[in-house]
C-alpha cells in the first residue's frame, strides 16, 4: 500500500464533474443481469475493485460478461441456469459480493466456497447465515459461520417471515435473492428503511415484490428479463466532494447526475440542516432510479445531531460528516451507528483516531461520536487503514488542514472511486 503527501490548498475548488457509478447499484446490475434471460446492458458502471469482483465470481459461474465502449455486457443465464464453480470464489474486499451472493447461491443446484481479503475474513456473516438458514439454506464457516471460508450447499429453501435485527441493506438484499427463489412468501419486515435498490432493479427485472412501507414481500420469480440500466453517480462518492466545497473558501462545485434515491439522500438532509449551500439542476427519474446535478458552495456550518431513521440513510457518509462536523459551530452528536463498527474497518475508532491526529475535538462513544467544533486542522501522519471510505475523508482533511498531511495506505481509494485524485486535481485548477 503506498502513501501519500498532501498540502493544504491556498486556492478554492470549482468546476464540475461526473461522479463515478453508484457501488451498490453496480454490484445489483450484475447479479441481476446474470440471473435475468437475455441481454443486459450496463452504463455507467462503476469499475472499482469491489464491482470488478462480483464480475469475477459471476464469470466462474459461467456467465458471459464484457466490456463494450464503456459498457458492460451480461448475457444472463436466467436464474436457474448458473454453473457449479471450479474454484473457489474469492471477493476480495467486498462485502456487498459475499452477502448478496450467498442469499443467490443457497438456493442453487450446486457447492460454492467464499473466501476474501484479510477484512473480509473478520466481517461478519452470521447475520445472514441466520435467515438464510431458517429458509433452509446449508452453510458452514469459520466461527460457526460467522467468517469466511463460508462453504454453501445449494439446496430447495421457504419462504420466511423476518424481523430485522438490525438496518442492513445487503442482509436485506440475501434474504430477497433467496426469496425470489424460495417456496412460498418471504416477507422482511425493517423498523428503519434502508436502501432500496434491491427491491427497485427486482422490480424493473419483472420479480415479484410488493413493497409497502415498512414491508417487503417476495414470491418465487421463475424469470427475470434482461434490462437496459443507467447507474447514477454514487452519492457516497459524491458526499466527499459535497463537503469539501463547502469547507474550502470560496468554491463552487457542480456534481453530475448523481444518485437522489431518497434511502440515501440522508446525507444531503444532514449538510443542509448544518447550513450548507446544496442546490438541484436537472432532475432525471431514469427507468427505476432518481439523479440530480447537485451543486454546492462553501459556506459555514452549524452543529447537528444524527440518530435513529436517518443512520441507514447516511451510513457510509459519517467518516466525512464527522470531518464536516470538526469545522462546525457546536458540538455534533451522532447516535445509533452500531453498524460502522463492522465495515472495512471499525469505522468509530478509526474516525476518532485518526482526526485526533489531526487536531480534531473528537470522542468515541459505544454507538457513535461527539464532535466539537469548529477546530483548526493541522497536518500529521494519518492512516486509512485500508478503508476506502477513511482515506477519502483524510484527503479532504488535508485541503484544509494547515501545513503537510501523509496519509498511509492511500491507494485503498481504488475500491469505489479510481478516479479520485484525477478529479480532485481537477476541480483545483
Amino acid at each position: 500500500m503506498t502513501d501519500i503527501n498532501l498540502v493544504k490548498l491556498s486556492s478554492n475548488l470549482k468546476g464540475e464533474i461526473t461522479i463515478p457509478g453508484d457501488k451498490s447499484i453496480s454490484h445489483r446490475s450484475i447479479i441481476f443481469g446474470s440471473i435475468a434471460e437475455g441481454q443486459t446492458i450496463v452504463e455507467n458502471f462503476l469499475t472499482g475493485e469491489d464491482c470488478l469482483s462480483t464480475i469475477y465470481c459471476f464469470k466462474l459461474l459461467g456467465v458471459k460478461i464484457d466490456v463494450v465502449d464503456d459498457k458492460i455486457h451480461i448475457n444472463g443465464k436466467g436464474i436457474s441456469s448458473l454453473l457449479e464453480p471450479h474454484e473457489v470464489l474469492d471477493v476480495g474486499n467486498s462485502g456487498t459480493t459475499l452477502r448478496l451472493m450467498s442469499g443467490l447461491l443457497s438456493a442453487q443446484n450446486f457447492h460454492t466456497v467464499f473466501t476474501g481479503d484479510d477484512s473480509i475474513k473478520k466481517r461478519p456473516m452470521k447475520r445472514v447465515v441466520t435467515p438464510l438458514k431458517m429458509m433452509g439454506a446449508r452453510i458452514l464457516g469459520r466461527n460457526n459461520g460467522d467468517n469466511t471460508p463460508i462453504s454453501i450447499e445449494g439446496t430447495e429453501l421457504s419462504g420466511i417471515r423476518y424481523e430485522m435485527p438490525i438496518a442492513s441493506a445487503q442482509v436485506k438484499s440475501a434474504i430477497i435473492l433467496a426469496g425470489i427463489q424460495a417456496n412460498g412468501n418471504t416477507e422482511i419486515l425493517e423498523e428503519y428503511k434502508t436502501r432500496d435498490h434491491t427491491e427497485r432493479m427486482l422490480k424493473a427485472f419483472g420479480g415479484n415484490i410488493t413493497i409497502t412501507e415498512n414491508s417487503i414481500l417476495v414470491k418465487k420469480s421463475s424469470k427475470l428479463v434482461g434490462q437496459s440500466v443507467y447507474v447514477p453517480g454514487d452519492i457516497s462518492s459524491a458526499a466527499f466532494f459535497m463537503v469539501a466545497a463547502t469547507l474550502v473558501k470560496d468554491s463552487r462545485v457542480k456534481l453530475l447526475k448523481v444518485g437522489m434515491n431518497p434511502t440515501r439522500t440522508g446525507i444531503i438532509d444532514v449538510l443542509e440542516n448544518m447550513g450548507a449551500k446544496i442546490s438541484y439542476e436537472n432532475v432525471f427519474e431514469e427507468a427505476f432510479e432518481p439523479f440530480s446535478d447537485i451543486v454546492v458552495e462553501s459556506g459555514n456550518l452549524i452543529a447537528s445531531e444524527l440518530d435513529g431513521s436517518i443512520i441507514p440513510r447516511l451510513i457510509d457518509e459519517i467518516p466525512i460528516i464527522a470531518l464536516a462536523a470538526t469545522q462546525a459551530i457546536g458540538t455534533t452528536i451522532i447516535k445509533g451507528a452500531e453498524e460502522l463498527k463492522v465495515k472495512e474497518t471499525n469505522r468509530i475508532d478509526t474516525v476518532v483516531t485518526q482526526l485526533k491526529l489531526l487536531g480534531a475535538n473528537i470522542e468515541a462513544t459505544s454507538d457513535g461520536m461527539v464532535i466539537t467544533g469548529p477546530t483548526q486542522l493541522k497536518g500529521n501522519v494519518v492512516d486509512s487503514n485500508g478503508d476506502h471510505r477513511i482515506g477519502m475523508m483524510l484527503v479532504v482533511a488535508s485541503l484544509i488542514a494547515e501545513g503537510t498531511t501523509t496519509i498511509k495506505n492511500i491507494d485503498a481509494i481504488n475500491v469505489s472511486y479510481p478516479n479520485f485524485f484525477k478529479h480532485l486535481e481537477k476541480l483545483t485548477h
